[in-house]
């Protein structure tokens, strides 16, 4: 299993692990009867928004700390690590017992975003923060270099709209919670008075209220 494990990672992260153990933990979701990756994932949410963080302030040396926030929460989110995660073939060989993978959670915003951040955690213990900080750069540079000027926010521009039209900020509202605890999916309904409103689904709350502005939008532009 270790030398699986440590294939993986020269083949998909391009690094030698010294410790194969760690990038196992790191795969391994709590269902699984077997150590998971939730301290790593604590510790390489840390470290990717240190490496993110300096990455910007380097790369955006004129830019005020309001847009380097809309920027750095674009590029964190658990929707980004969730996509970087699935591109690196991860749903594949995340460890999860068999209701959490019969419900599909191994392809989840959610968990896939966490072993990401795992992964990296599991990177700096193993490497160091410049083994970590390597990584990061090489499978967020496609992101960071696509970001040439700071994302605004569907919520953001939502909002905008009903201000310039004189009327009350976009109202978002739970309507609907299904899945299990481990894969939740959320049913958000965003409105805003005399305009219109829209509703869409995500794996957070979060998710679900910009899939559910990004819609009403759509509708409005």
């Amino acid at each position: 299993m270790n030398a699986e494990i440590a294939a993986f990672v020269a083949d998909h992260l391009g690094y030698d692990a010294k410790d194969p153990a760690l990038f196992r933990s790191a795969l391994t979701h709590s269902s699984s009867k077997s150590d998971n990756y939730e301290r790593l994932e604590f510790l390489g949410d840390r470290v990717l928004g240190l490496v993110i963080a300096g990455w910007l302030y380097e790369r955006f040396p004129t830019e005020p700390e309001g847009k380097l926030s809309l920027r750095f929460n674009s590029l964190v989110a658990r929707e980004t690590c969730g996509e970087i995660g699935r591109e690196l073939g991860l749903p594949a060989v995340i460890r999860l017992g068999k209701q959490a993978r019969d419900d599909g959670a191994n392809w989840s915003d959610n968990v896939v975003g966490d072993v990401v951040e795992a992964l990296i955690g599991a990177m700096y213990l193993d490497g160091g923060l410049e083994a970590a900080e390597a990584l990061v750069r090489r499978i967020w540079e496609p992101m960071v270099a696509g970001q040439r000027r700071a994302p605004k926010h569907p919520k953001s521009s939502l909002q905008e709209i009903a201000a310039a039209r004189n009327l009350p900020n976009p109202a978002y509202e739970v309507t609907a919670r299904s899945g299990a605890h481990h894969s939740p999916r959320f049913t958000v309904r965003v409105s805003i008075r005399q305009l219109g409103e829209a509703e869409a689904e995500g794996s957070s709350k979060q998710e679900a209220e910009t899939c559910a502005a990004i819609a009403l939008l759509d509708k409005l532009t």
